[in-house]
């Protein structure tokens, strides 16, 4: 057993969280992690409307009788979603925890707070989680450069990062980006989190809701299958190495505009990616932690793992290395 800070604050057996993953946190997956005595979260925006976010969340419900929380993560938009709506089933539904994520969660805490909804705020900068610390949220996920999705602009990697955070903030912190075995989570505690943060990993498990073509790829690829596009426009996104992502930014580094790009990066052509297997229909996201995947177990077997592997390492191999 491994238990830190982290597992006693939000109610979980071990500090492993799987964060929220457009188009794949959904109920399967999610109830698998519970199950094996992580965190899992649902994607709320994955769900096409607050009243689909409460079925999935019952659906959720019927497949584990352990707690789970909903990721709502808030970004720039033309036409923006109901956000507030979302956050209303998360606080009537009587989800234990939200994983905010894009921008300041502030104007949310009130009614989660009233809720008894605890928060854990992602951020990708230490300057971001003092300042979510000092709103008053419950815990810090930090994203090191290393991470799928947006990694900021920084380009500060885990192993800075993290024990530059652990400096200035005091509510538990799991470190996201890089992360998917037990070698993972003993440098994480070392290096000052009270946990991890793992999504590119969970991806590559038998409950993920995705085609196994795509699981298979993760196997395949290396650390250095991805791609950062979006650079130039100051909104970075790691994803996984293909002609589409290659092509993004090849446009982009002509000098070309979001309007050049657009249909290339549509959200619906990375989601028939997961539906059909197919690689090359639009982007979509993979961390550098794809290069130390190497099997698709279950989501128990991998949690299991990491658990027994990490025990084994603290009590033998680093205590060996005492004199």
């Amino acid at each position: 057993m491994v238990r830190t800070r982290f597992c006693e604050v939000f109610g979980v057996e071990h500090p492993i969280v799987q964060g929220g993953m457009q188009w794949v946190g959904r109920a399967e997956l999610v109830a698998a992690v519970a199950n094996a005595g992580g965190l899992g979260f649902l994607t709320a925006l994955t769900q096409p409307t607050p009243e689909d976010l409460a079925e999935e969340i019952a659906r959720c419900r019927e497949m584990t009788d352990k707690p789970f929380g909903v990721n709502l993560t808030i970004l720039p938009s033309i036409s923006p979603p109901p956000y507030a709506e979302y956050r209303d089933v998360i606080v009537e539904f009587g989800i234990p925890v939200v994983e905010t994520a894009g921008f300041n969660p502030a104007e949310h805490l009130p009614a989660f707070r009233a809720g008894g909804v605890k928060v854990l705020h992602k951020c990708t900068s230490v300057r971001h989680a003092v300042k979510a610390e000092e709103l008053g949220v419950d815990g810090i996920s930090i994203d090191g450069f290393e991470c799928a999705g947006h990694p900021g602009e920084d380009d500060i990697p885990g192993l800075v990062l993290i024990p530059a955070a652990a400096e200035k903030i005091t509510i538990p912190m799991v470190a996201s980006g890089g992360f998917g075995d037990a070698r993972g989570l003993v440098a994480a505690l070392a290096l000052g989190a009270d946990g991890i943060n793992m999504g590119t990993r969970f991806l590559a498990t038998v409950e993920a809701p995705v085609h196994d073509k795509v699981k298979q790829r993760l196997v395949a690829a290396t650390e250095r299958d991805t791609e950062l596009i979006f650079r130039p426009l100051r909104n970075t996104a790691r994803v996984a190495r293909n002609a589409v992502s290659s092509e993004v930014v090849s446009i982009l580094d002509r000098g070309g505009r979001f309007e050049d790009v657009r249909e290339l990066v549509a959200g619906a052509r990375g989601r028939k990616v997961f539906e059909t297997g197919d690689l090359e229909l639009g982007i979509w996201t993979a961390g550098l932690v794809q290069g130390v995947i190497h099997d698709v177990p279950t989501v128990a077997e991998l949690i299991g793992r990491i658990v027994a592997e990490a025990r084994d390492l603290i009590a033998g191999r680093l205590t060996g290395l005492l004199n």
